[in-house]
């Protein structure tokens, strides 16, 4: 009788190494599947580890340039962010990490699909709700919710315990026990020593970015482009003092990430809520997209209607944001969002020039061809230009009168304001 097949997304670290080898010794054939979604990872010794543990295949695809274009870019547009300081790398990954497991399991016909997701935490959703909502019938293995394999791997040490008794080189180890997670967008940092929201995390634990205390005592300027919210160029200077000009998405992100990166630009240490309730303690690293987004969030200021935008931040954003976070993005109402995202970023057309220096982004301008909202003789406190100042005697009268009632309310009972 033919075994049943498993599409498991694999990594190549501890965690998915070892479920790679618990499924084989559970009896099911194994097709491994790796995104590179723009991680720093040698994916041929992953590739080679995975078929020497027993894998029967391994699918390696390379998602960069859809990550950076369907998902980074609209987060972008809508200022995507939660919690206010946290900006979704690793939410923005999964559902284009899942679209394409999925591909690969109806390819290889497979019955079940699994993942190496801990079942406190949120990914586990992400990815779950992604398969669902891209092939309903799909089963899905759940390691990390099983209890024969949570109870016999209580935590880190017996994975690392068993890697060992497989034969199974792993990178982490137990002087460094915490969990990573790359790709183009970012670097996440937490488990271990993380656990404790007061521990410092070590200098060594921070991958991408330089120290900021450490990054070059020289500023770095360079200019964003935009069209309708979305970049479209990024003009920076080389070491030799040559300007260039990079437009392909692709590249325009890569190029950021490096600027970022060298200046220490994108680190945050934060204690998040997960959607299944519980907090948790994440530090990110999150270079490019941190200029890309405040970059798009100037220029918002220069050139999108006040209304508009105020109903954007109200709610497109937060929702957007609160989707992602979540796992739904294969869902309706990311599709509905979607459609005002784009419409409300119309507007948003120009350059802005920023610099970045030790861990600090500054904007130093920004200018649209193509937008007229402001109009520095209007807003000039030096020239009367075509705003009457007369006229806003009335609108502060009619402002002001709830505001009268209100004092006179306050005043009958002797309240203090």
């Amino acid at each position: 009788m033919a075994k049943e097949k498993v599409c498991l997304a694999y990594s190549g670290g501890l965690d998915t190494s070892c479920i790679l080898a618990w499924l084989l010794e559970k009896g099911y054939d194994v097709i491994c599947f790796m995104a590179d979604v723009g991680q720093e990872e040698d994916f041929e010794a992953a590739k080679e580890k995975a078929m020497k543990i027993g894998a029967q295949k391994v699918y390696v695809e390379d998602l960069r340039k859809e990550f950076v274009e369907e998902f980074c870019f609209p987060a972008i547009q809508c200022n995507a962010v939660y919690e206010s300081v946290y900006l979704l790398g690793t939410s923005l990954a999964r559902p284009v990490i899942a679209r394409a497991q999925i591909a690969a399991a109806q390819k290889e016909k497979c019955t079940f699909i699994s993942h190496g997701c801990t079942g406190k935490g949120n990914d586990q959703v992400r990815f779950e709700l992604a398969y669902y909502a891209l092939q309903p019938t799909i089963r899905v293995i759940a390691p990390w919710r099983i209890p024969e394999f949570y109870n016999r791997f209580a935590g880190r040490n017996d994975l690392l315990d068993y890697a060992a008794q497989q034969n199974i080189p792993v990178t982490s180890t137990k002087a460094k026990p915490w969990s990573m997670d790359e790709n183009l967008a970012h670097c996440s940092y937490e488990a271990g020593i993380l656990e404790d929201p007061d521990t410092t995390p070590p200098e060594d634990m921070w991958k991408l970015t330089t120290d900021p205390t450490k990054a070059p005592n020289t500023p770095e300027d360079f200019g964003l482009e935009f069209k309708k919210g979305l970049p479209v160029a990024l003009h920076y200077k080389t070491e030799s003092g040559e300007t260039k000009t990079v437009k392909e998405p692709l590249a325009l992100f890569l190029q950021a990430n490096t600027i970022a990166r060298r200046h220490g630009v994108g680190r945050i240490d934060i204690v998040e809520n997960r959607f299944i309730g519980l907090k948790s303690r994440g530090c990110y690293e999150t270079p490019g997209l941190t200029l890309l987004r405040s970059a798009h969030l100037d220029l918002e200021g220069l050139t999108l209607d006040r209304e508009v935008r105020a109903l954007r931040d109200s709610f497109v954003t937060p929702a957007y944001s609160k989707i992602l976070y979540n796992g739904l993005y294969f869902s309706p109402e990311r599709d509905f969002l979607d459609a005002t995202i784009t419409a409300s970023q119309k507007s948003v057309n120009g350059i802005v020039r920023c610099r970045v220096y030790k861990g600090s982004l500054q904007i130093m301008g920004r200018s649209s061809e193509t937008e007229k909202l402001y109009d520095m003789e209007e807003s000039s406190m030096d020239e009367i230009g075509s705003f009457e100042p007369s006229e806003t005697t009335g609108f502060i009268g009619v402002q002001a009168i709830r505001l009268k009632k209100f004092g006179q309310m306050k005043a009958e009972r002797g309240e203090r304001m």
